[in-house]
């Protein structure tokens, strides 16, 4: 017996822009400004929220993106969907790592290799997004690059590497709330902002 589910117009996009722009949100200020100074108290704090907010919220899209457009088919077969379940996914599942490292204080040397990662991802998802001009998108991965990028000057104890990557959060997590509230206000009232 086949089983048919009717089509979805509504992926989970805002989801999953507004979790990882809130979780960049509260890290950009903390690595730009020092503010707040840090302490295993602050590292705690900042710990819970990137295992919960960008964590979270990106897993959950990214895994109802890859079960919708594969076991049960019901988003519009738009291959850049492909690409965001990916990404989605990918940063989700880091998110609780790096969450989990500020929790526990563990050494962010070991973040090199996985900026080099992501830096790669990062890139695949701008390639997507401009072919298909998807600029709004597109603009996000160059965001999340340079975030990878300055990253891993941080992560080998830089000091300049962290008050960039606390700039680009500040920057991507801002360009993420436009995102969000696009895709939330096009889905919910039929707008048509550039998303």
């Amino acid at each position: 017996m086949d089983v048919t589910f009717a089509p979805s117009v509504f992926p989970p996009l805002a989801l999953g822009f507004f979790g990882l722009g809130t979780g960049y949100l509260i890290y950009g200020p903390h690595e730009l400004f020092g503010y707040p100074p840090k302490s295993d108290a602050v590292n705690r704090g900042l710990g819970v929220w990137g295992i919960w907010m960008p964590g979270l919220c990106q897993l959950i899209t990214g895994m109802i993106l890859f079960v919708g457009l594969t076991w049960l088919q019901v988003f519009a077969k738009e291959p850049p969907l492909y690409m965001a379940a990916l990404a989605f996914s990918a940063y989700g599942i880091h998110w609780f790592a790096i969450g989990w490292n500020r929790y526990r204080g563990n050494d962010p040397r070991t973040n090199a290799g996985m900026c080099v990662a992501f830096m790669v991802i990062s890139a695949m998802g701008a390639t997507v997004f401009f072919k298909v001009a998807d600029w709004p998108v597109g603009l996000l991965f160059l965001g999340l690059f340079a975030i990878y990028f300055f990253d891993l000057f941080a992560s080998v104890g830089l000091a300049i590497g962290e008050r960039a990557l606390g700039l680009f959060h500040i920057a991507t997590g801002g360009w993420l709330m436009y995102l969000a509230y696009a895709a939330t206000v096009n889905f919910a009232l039929g707008y048509h902002w550039s998303v």
